[in-house]
């Protein structure tokens, strides 16, 4: 399986003390934690949430015609 990476910008929330992130590849991806390992964690499972319901979207709008469907291996 590849590696694929991916930018988070952090933020600490000055008013709750938590940190936000949110990916710049998948600008729904959005999360918080208590901790920066906290928040990247986070954000990996919001970041494979953002990707599962894009790809969804996309492959909604082919439904009933006739396309190729190929993927593409990133290193």
């Amino acid at each position: 399986m590849s590696t694929k990476k991916y930018s988070v910008i952090i933020e600490k929330d000055e008013k709750n003390g938590l940190y936000v992130g949110q990916c710049c590849e998948f600008p729904a991806a959005i999360s918080q934690g208590k901790t920066v390992k906290e928040l990247m964690e986070n954000m990996k499972e919001a970041i494979e949430l953002a990707i599962f319901c894009q790809k969804e979207e996309t492959e909604g709008l082919y439904k009933g015609r006739k396309v190729l469907h190929r993927n593409v291996i990133m290193a």
